[in-house]
C-alpha cells in the first residue's frame, strides 16, 4: 500500500569524478556541502585539497552551455549510436546533443566566442557590446544560457 520513497543522499555521501584524482568529496566548510541536489552534475572549483580524503572547496555547479562555451580545451562533434556527441577535454566530458544542428551551431559558437576573445586581447579597448559582431555573440550566448 505504500512504495519507497526515493531520499537524497547524505551530503558526505555525494561525491563527484575529477579526471586526475578520481573521485572527491565537497569540503565540510564549503558553502555547497549541505546541498544535497545540484540541477547539472557538473561543478568547478578553486581549490582541492587532500586530508583524509580528496576534497574540493569554492565550488559552484556549471551546467552545459556555460562548460562548453568556456570550458577549455577543443570543442569536439562525433556520431556515436546515432546521437550526436558535444566532447571537451580530448573526449574527457560528454553532452549529447538533440541534433546535428544543435551541436554544429554551439561548436560554432565556441569558436566565434574564442575569437573574439582574443580580438579583445589584442585591443584591450575595445567594447564588446558596442561592436557589432560582439554584440551579436554577447547576445546569443545570453539568449542561450538564459534559456537553457
Amino acid at each position: 500500500s505504500t512504495g519507497a520513497v526515493k531520499m537524497q543522499p547524505k551530503a558526505e555521501e555525494l561525491k563527484f569524478v575529477t579526471k586526475n584524482d578520481g573521485y572527491v568529496h565537497i569540503h565540510p566548510s564549503s558553502v555547497n556541502y549541505q546541498s544535497r541536489h545540484f540541477e547539472s552534475p557538473y561543478l568547478v572549483y578553486h581549490e582541492k585539497i587532500k586530508t583524509s580524503r580528496v576534497f574540493i572547496r569554492d565550488c559552484s555547479m556549471v551546467s552545459v552551455y556555460p562548460l562548453v562555451l568556456l570550458g577549455g580545451g577543443q570543442v569536439h562533434i562525433q556520431l556515436l549510436k546515432g546521437d550526436f556527441v558535444i566532447s571537451l577535454d580530448d573526449g574527457w566530458i560528454r553532452f549529447v546533443a538533440a541534433s546535428h544542428q544543435v551541436a554544429e551551431l554551439v561548436k560554432e559558437l565556441r569558436c566565434e566566442l574564442d575569437q573574439l576573445l582574443q580580438d579583445k586581447i589584442k585591443n584591450p579597448s575595445m567594447d564588446l557590446c558596442v561592436c557589432p559582431r560582439g554584440s551579436r555573440i554577447i547576445g546569443m550566448i545570453v539568449k542561450l544560457v538564459t534559456t537553457q
